[in-house]
């Protein structure tokens, strides 16, 4: 009986892991699903898609239904079926010890001893089975899991501990690097961005503006070549100690529920209230904190109206201003903000370059005039450097893109 007991066990087992999975993928849409709708619920609104919001949840959970029911049902049966055979074994026992009892072969002791073992063996495989429908939902919740565990890490730590990072000169030396090796995305890509100097990076979508500066911290490694930042190799120098000395402004706003006291010390958490105020007049977040009821204990969090858009940008700034990076990377910092708010920004973005290596990633080439030396990049390649004024000389790349922003002609209106 035990070959037919772990057979069948592992039949139904067989089946129902692939429900649990199916059931823990469409847990997963509907969750995804439902997040969606409700961060994005303005939008739904605007353009009338509630119905065909509602008909996608209403399909993926019935799908999540009937693969949930299909499951439970089958892990479930693994106890029934196990009894069943059990109470088998109880039956062929009582008959054949019935026999052998009849014809004198053996006593009724023996036959009642012979049940109770086999209750006894059968117990535990019984007590197994009842777990099963848990085990099976948590083995198929644990290969998602594996997933994520299974993924290739991260170049391992040189074990360098002394970075060096103190004047902020970076050189690209024949860098190359692809999402894709089929793709390749920058190629053979070398120039130098000297200490306290303004590069700007400009160029169409997907030129690799942005993908260069996740490569000077480490976010990606290079396939071929190196990048040196006061004369070290990036690789040597660990990366908690390499993004120590780099900060960040992005186009997302991205604030912690928390003050505005604790957002603008945020990459310097030992910073006093002096140094967080002095940080936030440098990048005129001070004179909009004073119009705010609980000033620099406001509390902020994802959906809060409290700030616009353009001031959580001076906050990005202050935060980073307040870290004192010896490198900075602005990507896109005005891109979503009113020519107003834009002017602030960039006079408190002007503040925070004082004496650092900056790159600025900007399809305003406004904002970007007054920088040392400007990056053309086209497909993964710089196609032209110079100044703003040199490039307009040049009649190149960077012309074309001033020259469409700036002089493109007026449509006339039929």
């Amino acid at each position: 009986m035990i070959p037919l007991t772990l057979l069948t066990m592992g039949q139904i087992a067989k089946r129902s892991r692939a429900k649990f999975i199916a059931q823990w993928r469409y847990t997963g849409q509907l969750n995804g699903l439902i997040e969606e709708a409700f961060t994005g619920h303005a939008i739904v609104k605007v353009f009338g898609r509630q119905q065909e919001a509602e008909e996608r949840f209403t399909t993926i959970n019935n799908e999540l239904f009937e693969t949930a029911n299909s499951a439970q049902f089958m892990s479930g049966s693994i106890q029934p079926a196990t009894m069943f055979i059990g109470n088998l074994n109880y039956v062929a026992i009582a008959v054949i010890g019935g026999l052998r009892v009849a014809s004198g072969a053996m006593s009724l002791g023996d036959v009642q001893a012979f049940i109770q073992y086999s209750r006894q063996f059968t117990h535990p495989m019984t007590q197994a089975a009842s777990m099963m429908n848990v085990l099976q939902s948590g083995v198929a919740s644990a290969e998602r899991v594996f997933e994520l565990l299974d993924a290739e890490e991260q170049i391992a730590e040189s074990g360098v501990t002394d970075s060096a990072v103190t004047q902020g000169r970076i050189e690209f030396e024949h860098a190359s690097f692809s999402y894709d090796p089929q793709r390749p995305l920058i190629t053979d890509l070398s120039f130098v961005a000297e200490p306290g100097t303004t590069v700007a990076i400009v160029g169409p979508t997907g030129a690799g503006k942005t993908t260069l500066v996740n490569l000077v911290m480490r976010f990606y490694e290079l396939d071929e070549g190196r990048i040196v930042l006061d004369g070290r190799n990036i690789t040597e120098i660990p990366r908690s100690e390499l993004r120590s000395k780099i900060g960040m402004v992005l186009q997302d706003t991205w604030l912690f529920n928390g003050t505005i006291r604790e957002n603008i010390a945020y990459g310097n958490p030992d910073a006093t209230d002096e140094q967080i105020r002095a940080a936030a007049k440098a990048t005129f977040v001070d004179r909009f904190v004073h119009s705010l009821p609980d000033g620099y204990d406001t509390i902020l969090s994802g959906d809060d109206g409290a700030v616009s858009a353009g001031e959580k940008q001076l906050l990005t700034i202050a935060r980073a201003f307040l870290a004192d990076p010896a490198i900075l990377i602005l990507d896109e910092a005005t891109s979503s903000v009113d020519t107003r708010t834009e002017v602030l920004i960039q006079k408190a973005m002007g503040a925070l370059r004082q004496k650092r290596t900056s790159f600025v990633i900007a399809h305003r080439l406004s904002t970007i005039q007054d920088a040392n030396i400007i990056l053309v990049m086209e497909n993964g390649a710089i196609v032209e450097t110079g100044s703003h004024v040199e490039l307009l000389a040049a009649r190149g790349a960077y012309d074309r893109l001033y020259q469409s922003q700036f002089t493109a002609p007026v449509i006339d209106l039929v």
